[in-house]
């Protein structure tokens, strides 16, 4: 039976329309904070940082709700919210209004990724749940290609509102569609709200999030100053920097059909493999920084890589407890918020003082921990 189910599909865009934003601001924080005066563009970037706490925040105490009301109820009021934040975004008159709109955008997707990714499953045929929540997560190539990597020539050729708005947009039709479509899935499993705190008991969840952190803070950590290091290092335009996530995306997409490997080979023999591999890219990143073509050809790696990843580790999370998923997933993206704010804080000083060349060796040895505890798990099951 084919993938590619209207349900599948629909929440594929889903999430293209929540990742377009979480990935929006960094290939255009220059243009932006040309729009304010006595602003920078790492002035801009603490918009993101505000994203990812409210997002953090959100998953804990508001995605938990997907246990009680269901995962469709919640993914549609959340998009609602998404796409009014957006349209504020887009009307911001100063560094603060842009960072207030973006923190209402952030407590709208800590419930809309959880409540995606939850029904993700539930359309799933058995025995291919990874293989479909691989192609949801191909949402994020939606978000790359058609979201950020065009965010760059539309803000030089038009405005940064406009990128704002056209996704806000994009936004309420997702939520219309989905409520139209998915408004009888998602039913909740038993009525009650599990806590973050009793989520954290079920066996398994703790080594899982540790690699989510490890995978998250080394990805943001670079990503959100990849631009910043194209234009003001390299002397790329904005337009052109779009050319990175672009590639980027188009690896994250064409990843799609090696996920079925993991349902065949099984998550903790991949494990040790996908994150060594991902570590290594990162070194490989830090040694071709002097050169954008360089640099473009392996962002395709790294979106590669990054795909399987991240499968991965919302594929265990999802099958560890079918009654606290929303919980679970809720911790998942509080985890995964919570370290794009610390990505953006720790690596700014490493960025600044050292560049993104330190930045990506330092992004490396973040994953090194998990890889290795990947292994030992590894060991231990055979």
């Amino acid at each position: 039976m084919s993938l590619l189910k209207p349900s599948v599909i629909i929440l594929t865009a889903a999430v293209g329309v929540v990742g377009s934003n979480s990935l929006l601001l960094g290939p255009i924080a220059t243009a932006v904070a040309q729009s304010f005066v006595g602003a920078g563009a790492s002035d801009v970037l603490l918009a993101s940082a505000a994203y990812g706490l409210a997002t953090a925040f959100s998953a804990l105490t508001l995605a938990p709700q997907v246990d009680r009301i269901g995962a469709g109820r919640v993914a549609v009021l959340a998009l609602m919210v998404l796409a009014a934040a957006l349209v504020a975004s887009a009307m911001a008159t100063s560094v603060p209004l842009l960072i207030a709109a973006q923190l209402v955008a952030g407590l709208a997707c800590g419930a809309a990724l959880p409540s995606i990714y939850s029904l993700s499953t539930e359309v799933a045929d058995p025995g291919r749940e990874a293989e479909t929540l691989g192609v949801v997560l191909s949402g994020w190539t939606i978000a790359l290609v058609a979201g950020a990597s065009l965010a760059g020539p539309v803000a030089e050729y038009l405005h940064w509102r406009a990128a704002f708005a056209g996704l806000g947009v994009f936004a309420l039709i997702a939520a219309t569609v989905l409520h139209i479509r998915l408004r009888g899935r998602g039913a909740p499993v038993d009525g009650k709200t599990t806590s973050p705190l009793v989520a954290l008991q079920t066996p398994g969840i703790v080594p899982a999030l540790i690699g989510v952190a490890a995978f998250m803070i080394a990805f943001y950590g670079i990503y959100t100053y990849l631009g910043w290091h194209v234009q003001g290092v390299l002397g790329q335009s904005t337009a052109r920097t779009g050319f990175l996530t672009l590639s980027y995306g188009i690896g994250f997409g064409l990843a799609v059909p090696l996920d079925r490997v993991i349902d065949r080979l099984g998550a903790v023999r991949m494990a040790p493999v996908l994150l060594f591999t991902l570590a290594g890219v990162y070194v490989a990143l830090a040694l071709v920084m002097h050169s954008f073509a360089m640099l473009v050809a392996l962002c395709f790696v790294w979106g590669l890589v990054n795909h399987m990843a991240m499968t991965l580790i919302v594929s265990q999370l999802s099958a560890l407890a079918p009654s606290r998923r929303g919980a679970i997933l809720g911790l998942y993206s509080a985890t995964t918020y919570l370290c794009v704010a610390g990505g953006v804080a720790v690596f700014r000083p490493i960025v600044e003082h050292f560049g993104l060349s330190m930045a990506a060796f330092v992004s490396a040895l973040c994953i090194l921990p998990a890889a290795v505890q990947s292994l030992q798990r590894r060991r231990v099951s055979a």
